[in-house]
């Protein structure tokens, strides 16, 4: 028999085999993983055409599900109260089985550098030397952590302009060993927050991206949606259309690059070397590339809310704008989930000094937009601008920022009684003569003067309220005094304006010095009464 024929009955034997594609699962469903707990739960992933695949959770819950002509399949499967381990098995051609499942809850961890930091980041000394007892209080915590029951999957950062990712490279580690210098530092305080008050399994699905803007984190359909932000999407698209073109033409030279490295070598090669120009398709900051690349690969995981942190990289970019374009996002994730309006709570930015005035007022700025955007339903907003730390974009005091998140959660979402989930919000202002008086919210069982000192509780001052402003008729702002007159009032004033028109607070990248808390020690949300 010749080699040729021998090949071809090979060939004949193995090729019906071979083209079989295997049932595969989104990489959310892979051994140590969380489920939230008491609900139908999407399940999906990819088969062959046509193919039946039945799905069976070690709890009495089971599935079926057919692929559809394209080979993908979704469905459905009912989660047990929380606990396990738990084992999920799903059959069509072949037979997956996913090991040491819990069922409890799942938290979406998403935004810039400061939800992206993993543990790991905050381990090494601190800029100034006051914070170096945080350090001490994270290494600490790592070097004991020891919670199987808190779980954390992280979803590799990509960009993709046009296309929407499925799925991701990811695994679910948890709380205990080196794996826990993996895990998200604001996410892994809020998670141990929960776990302590709720003794269930946590899980926190981490989408986010240091130096990130909020225009990449929204959808297509989201800008398309609103004349406005249409507009927007639409002049960057066809800016980036022009730049692909010119970039993987043939004949293309990077002239840019060029002249940038050439200085450099003329200078001395001083400082970091210049990078050649960012191809728009590995751009992570233009409209929706992280919403396709990232966030679209875990949608529609069951989840019982969002934890977002981000807003640094927009206050110089479009700040003024930040809130139109934040709340859409939120509206348009919740769309794209199908989930009703689950739980979204965000930061507030801690306080930084920044390098100019722009920035500066841009940080202000975006904080206030961040407070306006609470209009959105079932939504909440931790203040941390006394947990900032001067030098440090990345504060160390993920701790608070972890249980201020929390407190949020814990009150709307689990029923756990807390005094107050939130700093004092602006409420209203009332012009007196030459006095604004100002009501709040969340005023929990009074207004104080306070101070905080790292980790220690908030404690009660005789000091005089500061970084109060007021803005005469003719726009320009003066620093103010002010005092409480009343459990939600605070009285403004300054002997230089007689007629004021407007109140803000906090109305800087780095506060120092803000000293209005309630009594259950949670600093008032930086504001402008401006509208």
């Amino acid at each position: 028999m010749s080699s040729y024929f021998k090949l071809l009955i090979f060939l004949i034997g193995v090729l019906p085999q071979s083209v079989l594609a295997d049932v595969t699962l989104n990489a959310l469903f892979t051994d140590h993983m969380v489920m939230q707990r008491e609900t139908k739960m999407p399940i999906w992933g990819w088969a062959d055409a046509n193919e039946n695949i039945e799905i069976v959770g070690s709890w009495g819950e089971k599935a079926s599900v057919t692929a559809g002509a394209d080979g993908v399949w979704r469905t459905t499967l009912k989660t047990p109260k929380a606990g396990g381990p738990f084992q999920i098995v799903i059959t069509g051609k072949n037979k997956i089985v996913i090991d040491d499942v819990l069922s409890g809850e799942v938290w979406l961890c998403t935004g810039q550098s400061n939800m992206d930091f993993a543990l790991a980041k905050f381990l090494n000394d601190s800029r100034e030397p006051q914070y170096q007892p945080l350090v001490e209080y994270i290494r600490d915590e790592v070097a004991h952590a020891n919670d199987n029951q808190l779980r954390h999957i992280e979803v590799l950062q990509n960009t993709s302009l046009y296309e929407k990712q499925t799925t991701f490279k990811g695994q679910w580690v948890s709380a205990q060993g080196e794996d826990v210098k993996k895990i998200t530092a604001t996410g892994y305080f809020f998670a141990k927050e929960l776990r302590k008050e709720l003794n269930v399994p946590i899980g926190l699905v981490e989408c986010s991206w240091g130096g990130t803007r909020v225009q990449p984190w929204m959808s297509e359909d989201t800008f398309m949606a609103d004349e406005e932000l249409k507009t927007y999407f639409k002049n960057n698209r066809k800016e980036i259309k022009k730049t692909i073109e010119i970039m993987e033409a043939p004949e293309y030279v990077d002239t840019v690059y060029q002249n940038k490295m050439a200085l450099w070598k003329e200078n001395g090669e001083k400082g970091r070397a210049p990078k050649p120009t960012k191809n728009p398709r590995n751009d992570m900051q233009l409209p929706a590339t992280l919403y396709n690349g990232m966030l679209n690969a875990v949608i529609p995981y069951a989840i019982k809310g969002a934890i977002w942190y981000q807003g640094e990289s927009n206050a110089v970019y479009m700040p003024n704008a930040y809130e139109q374009y934040f709340t859409a996002m939120i509206k348009g994730w919740r769309a794209d989930w199908n989930q009703g309006d689950f739980p979204f709570y965000w930061a507030q930015l801690a306080g930084c000094l920044r390098a100019n005035e722009t920035a500066d007022k841009g940080w202000a700025t975006v904080n206030d937009q961040l407070r306006k955007s609470l209009k959105v339903p079932h939504t909440g907003m931790a203040v941390l601008h006394d947990i900032g730390e001067a030098k440090d974009i990345h504060p160390h005091n993920k701790i608070d920022a972890g249980k201020r998140l929390a407190l949020l959660a814990l009150k709307n979402d689990y029923g756990v009684k807390v005094p107050v989930s939130s700093g004092p919000l602006y409420k209203s202002k009332t012009v007196k003569n030459n006095k604004i008086i100002v009501s709040f919210t969340e005023i929990g069982s009074g207004l104080m003067s306070g101070k905080k000192h790292l980790l220690e509780k908030t404690v009660p001052t005789k000091e005089p309220l500061k970084r109060f402003e007021i803005q005469d008729k003719d726009g320009t702002w003066h620093t103010a005094e002010a005092k409480i007159i009343k459990k939600n009032k605070v009285e403004v004033w300054s002997t230089t304006v007689n007629n004021p028109v407007n109140v803000r607070y906090a109305w800087t990248g780095y506060p120092e010095g803000a000293n209005l808390y309630n009594k259950e020690g949670l600093p008032t949300a930086a504001f402008s009464s401006e509208n």
